[in-house]
């Protein structure tokens, strides 16, 4: 099942979606998370922090669910 993460901006980073999925508390948790974890954005994995993610990408964080960023 999908979670659906809902933005009101053109895109978010990784590390602002990572804390609105309550995935991490803090911002400043991304940046470990994602170098302990495996994310993938639209079927592709990817650790950056900065990574832009749109309404329509999806994000599968294995351990922790899938979710689809919608606009």
């Amino acid at each position: 099942m999908q979670n659906e993460i809902k933005i009101n901006t053109e895109f978010i980073t990784m590390g602002q979606f990572l804390k609105l999925a309550e995935i991490i508390q803090s911002g400043g948790m991304a940046k470990w998370f994602l170098s302990e974890h495996e994310v993938y954005v639209n079927g592709e994995q990817d650790q950056r922090r900065g990574r832009k993610l749109r309404g329509g990408d999806t994000v599968r964080i294995p351990g922790f669910g899938e979710f689809l960023v919608s606009s």
